[in-house]
């Protein structure tokens, strides 16, 4: 009798040491299973940078990050409101808020990435005395920068604005020199210097065409500049995401300041 009661205690002991194997187990493999999260970035350079960060966050928190890159700054933000993307990382907090006025989105900022100065640049002339009545000047065509850039020429001292919202070449109340302002895409700003005679250029265009920072005949500065810091962004549902908070924290680290010095010499500050 007490060996057949001894035995049946031994079975219910295996059984229920199996039942919290298999627990543990299958809580292992749930905390361990890999979250892929999309994120959207402007250019090569960037996603140079981020491909460092992806693998970084794979191997600490097994996230597996997948890269999309836009050519334009008109993308990012449409595929991120359609659910295509989790987050992108392109934009200013200046940008950021006038699309979200134009688009009525709820795109917010989830951390900041870096500071890239606006500068004017120029084939034709070393210095911006040297402008001609008439001359042209190239700026991005899209809102925010383009407002961006205007304000750059105004603080340069050569146009004169009667606004401090967003603005166009409508807005120029004061032209002494009767300066052409001609609208391109902004990717296309460093390509127009070969038919200007200075283009404002963001700093990554700037920089993916070999154009360095020092060669600005004018630029903004990070203490004046704190609306153009950039941007990794995030509709605004999903602010609290712990996941999507480890990738902010993967990408600002020593070894990312460290890319993007090598990467954009110069052209680029970490702003975090």
């Amino acid at each position: 009798m007490g060996s057949v009661f001894l035995k049946s205690k031994l079975k219910v002991f295996s059984l229920v040491t199996v039942f919290w194997g298999l627990i543990i187990f299958l809580t292992g493999c749930g905390q361990q299973s890999t979250k892929i999260v999309r994120i959207g970035v402007v250019g090569t350079q960037d996603e140079s940078i981020w491909k460092e960060v992806a693998t970084s966050v794979k191997q600490k928190d097994n996230i597996t990050l997948k890269i999309t890159t836009f050519t334009d700054y008109n993308q990012p933000n449409r595929a991120l409101a359609s659910h295509d993307i989790d987050l992108n990382a392109f934009q200013s907090y200046n940008f950021q808020d006038n699309w979200n006025k134009e688009h009525q989105t709820a795109i917010v900022a989830l951390g900041r990435t870096y500071f890239q100065p606006l500068g004017i640049y120029s084939k034709k002339i070393s210095k911006l005395s040297a402008l001609k009545v008439n001359d042209s000047i190239a700026i991005p065509n899209d809102a925010p920068n383009e407002t961006r850039s205007l304000n750059l020429l105004q603080s340069a001292g050569l146009i004169k604005l009667n606004t401090s919202g967003l603005a166009t070449a409508k807005n120029i109340v004061k032209n002494r020199l009767k300066l052409k302002i001609v609208t391109v895409d902004a990717a296309q700003t460093p390509r127009a210097l070969t038919s200007v005679a200075a283009a404002v250029i963001n700093g990554n265009y700037a920089s993916a065409a070999n154009i360095p920072l020092s060669q600005a005949l004018y630029r903004e500065h990070l203490k004046n500049g704190g609306q153009y810091i950039n941007l990794i962004s995030v509709l605004k549902k999903n602010k609290a995401n712990t996941t999507y908070k480890k990738i902010v924290k993967a990408y600002q680290t020593t070894a990312t300041k460290k890319a993007i010095k090598k990467l954009y010499k110069g052209s680029t500050l970490p702003a975090w």
